[in-house]
């Protein structure tokens, strides 16, 4: 994947978690808070906000990391699997299907995380810095 897909992609999970915010407070406000499931919503928002960051940063860095790809991808996986999986349980989805796939993704995050560290150890980077 090129860095500019990880910028783009990274853009698009921060737009769409903007929106579902919205959507959540004021929308589905009373049913997710009905249901107990409005702080479940705003932490797969989080969560999704906090990934498409890191999915621009790591646009940034994959040139410079050896395994800057293998982190997006984790990053950008992992996100949607995990938000996906906690919006589709708030809604009142399939707990049976959904409640393993938010673990899931959480591991993938937790890898991005430590490959991102693990990389940037390993990275031979000439580029001076200041």
């Amino acid at each position: 994947m090129r860095s500019q897909t990880f910028v783009a992609l990274g853009a698009t999970l921060c737009g769409v978690a903007v929106i579902l915010g919205a959507f959540g407070a004021h929308a589905l406000k009373d049913s997710l808070d009905g249901a107990g499931q409005l702080e479940n919503w705003h932490t797969a928002v989080r969560y999704q906000v906090w990934h498409g960051l890191a999915l621009i940063l790591c646009g940034a860095l994959v040139p410079r990391l050896p395994l800057g790809r293998a982190v997006g991808i984790c990053f950008g996986v992992g996100a949607l699997l995990f938000s996906g999986s906690i919006y589709g349980l708030a809604l009142g989805g399939p707990g049976a299907i959904l409640g393993p796939i938010t673990p899931m993704g959480g591991l993938l995050m937790i890898v991005g995380w430590a490959l991102l560290g693990s990389s940037a150890l390993r990275s031979t980077d000439p580029t001076p810095r200041p």
